[in-house]
């Protein structure tokens, strides 16, 4: 258990909810939601799956590209704190036909500019990898998309996969992604767990504070 970590934040009970291909079948805005987001192959389901304190209710794959829609996951923590998870389909990804990777683009464009839910961004980035146009990208895209009906919305960053690196090299690798997004950033890996507690105090943080 890391510092940050309270068990009354364990997860309880998680569902799968809805996988949404179009805006006009996004299921109703009636909880907090946190959508996450990142280039295919980064992590994303592991992460969800970790935090959810699942092994498999996110699909997982080795071919990069798995999600093709927006999925939504519902979370009931012990503390009695609700909300939903929202997996958005990875991005970087030429495999799929031009057409269906056209069609993300504005399903992701509605859902992050539009959804008065929607509390918090996760922009995942593969720590041995680092930033590419993609991500600086999302969050021009995000800072820029509020509407008159919602606050900002906080990105959150997370450093995926830094069991892969030395123990030494973890900190420093974490504050370089950190300070080339302009953004605080969190490390994270799937495997150990490390980080779980503290990407959820962040979380909880942006879904419990009021704009």
């Amino acid at each position: 258990m890391t510092k940050r970590e309270n068990p009354k934040w364990n997860i309880v009970d998680a569902s799968f909810v809805a996988g949404v291909t179009a805006p006009d079948r996004l299921p109703p805005p009636a909880l907090a939601e946190v959508a996450f987001a990142g280039r295919s192959n980064v992590g994303k389901s592991s992460l969800l799956n970790t935090l959810l304190g699942r092994k498999g209710l996110v699909r997982t794959g080795q071919a990069p590209g798995t999600t093709r829609q927006l999925n939504f996951f519902g979370a009931r923590a012990a503390d009695g704190l609700e909300l939903v998870l929202v997996d958005l389909p990875g991005y970087g990804f030429a495999r799929r036909s031009k057409n269906e990777r056209s069609s993300w683009g504005p399903l992701i464009e509605n859902y992050l500019s539009k959804r008065v839910s929607l509390r918090a961004v996760v922009l995942l980035v593969d720590v041995r990898r680092g930033i590419e146009r993609e991500e600086r990208e999302l969050i021009e895209y995000v800072s820029t998309a509020t509407g008159a009906s919602r606050r900002a919305l906080p990105v959150i960053v997370v450093a995926t996969k830094i069991d892969k690196l030395a123990a030494s090299a973890r900190k420093t690798a974490v504050v370089r992604v950190a300070r080339e997004l302009g953004h605080p950033a969190y490390g994270f890996s799937a495997r150990t767990g490390e980080g779980r507690g503290e990407l959820w105090h962040a979380l909880r943080k942006a879904i419990l504070t009021e704009g």
